[in-house]
């Protein structure tokens, strides 16, 4: 099986849909925020703060780097993981990308709770800055194999909705 890499912004539950997805096909659940925590020891707040974002990203491209070769896991990634063309290429090479969108306003209230957690959205108007923050990323959003807008849908529809489209999407790859 490839991965299943999920990408989105913040907010759009790739972490839970991941752990569910990977339970679902019994496969390994992997989240790059984690990986970069556990090798910086750091918080990823803490290294945007202390360090930047550019420090983050390069972080964040080298744990794509060493996940590309990896198959069979369910991958979370960070949202602005998109931001990097090469991270989707080495993704998409040996994954399905699967974005999850919500709409603004959903993301925001979804966020509020850990907003100190949130280096991008430590502005005057938070809302206003996922608005621009999804704007930008649009473009590289669309290299994803699979959408799925999660605003309104429960965590099992949108695991079971993404199952069942990865299993059409490898059967037809093994059938061709």
């Amino acid at each position: 099986m490839k991965n299943i890499v999920l990408l989105g912004f913040m907010g759009t539950g790739k972490s839970a849909v991941g752990r569910r997805l990977a339970a679902e096909f019994h496969c390994p659940f992997i989240d790059t925020d984690q990986i970069i925590e556990e090798r910086t020891h750091q918080r990823i707040a803490d290294i945007f703060a202390q360090q930047g974002e550019e420090k983050f990203r390069c972080l964040e491209s080298e744990a794509v780097a060493g996940l590309a070769e990896r198959s069979g896991c369910v991958i979370s990634t960070g949202g602005g993981i998109v931001l990097n063309p090469k991270n989707l290429d080495l993704l998409g090479k040996n994954g399905i990308l699967v974005l999850l969108r919500s709409r603004p306003e959903v993301i925001f209230k979804r966020v509020q709770k850990r907003a100190g957690q949130r280096p991008l959205l430590q502005k005057a108007d938070p809302l206003s800055e996922i608005k621009r923050l999804l704007a930008e990323r649009e473009p590289f959003y669309q290299r994803a194999d699979l959408t799925l807008d999660t605003s309104d849908m429960r965590l099992d529809d949108v695991v079971q909705q993404i199952k069942r489209k990865v299993l059409e999407i490898e059967g037809r790859k093994s059938s061709s």
